[in-house]
């Protein structure tokens, strides 16, 4: 499972014409989902990414998390993010999990994190989506668990 979190002042995802995912400040995650990803790794990069400390404390330097300030968080899957690279001129997908996987792995992140963590927003899974943000230092960080 990759994760790549940006810290915004907004973020928005449009599908169509229509807004179906949209915050003010917190973290965008894009989630990539590989095919041996299951609840461990759900688990895990849910806690990472919910008490990361990427805002700014009192001294300004990033020492708080999405908790601590009360921002929110937008998912969004990314399919793309699991592409093999190192070969090539061309990205290779062997890595990535089946969508009906990848599908089952995304809600399953979701539910975790509105149940342990609060409310979060998301795009659609597998839509074409259109994501609007508006990067807040620049601040972006990956993982991979």
């Amino acid at each position: 499972m990759i994760g790549l979190i940006q810290r915004v002042a907004g973020a928005s995802v449009t599908v169509g014409n229509k807004t179906v995912g949209q915050i003010d400040k917190g973290i965008l995650l894009l989630l990539g989902i590989e095919k041996e990803d299951g609840s461990n790794e759900v688990e895990k990069l849910a806690r990472k990414v919910m008490n990361y400390r990427i805002f700014a404390d009192e001294q300004g330097k990033m020492n708080l998390s999405l908790l601590d300030v009360g921002a929110k968080l937008l998912v969004v899957s990314q399919f793309t993010l699991v592409a093999q690279t190192d070969k090539g001129n061309r990205p290779g997908f062997s890595l990535g999990a089946s969508p009906e996987h990848g599908e089952r792995i995304y809600n399953q992140f979701v539910q975790h994190v509105r149940e342990q963590y609060g409310h979060c927003e998301t795009g659609i899974f597998g839509a074409d989506m259109q994501v609007a943000l508006v990067n807040d230092g620049p601040v972006t960080f990956q993982f991979k668990v």
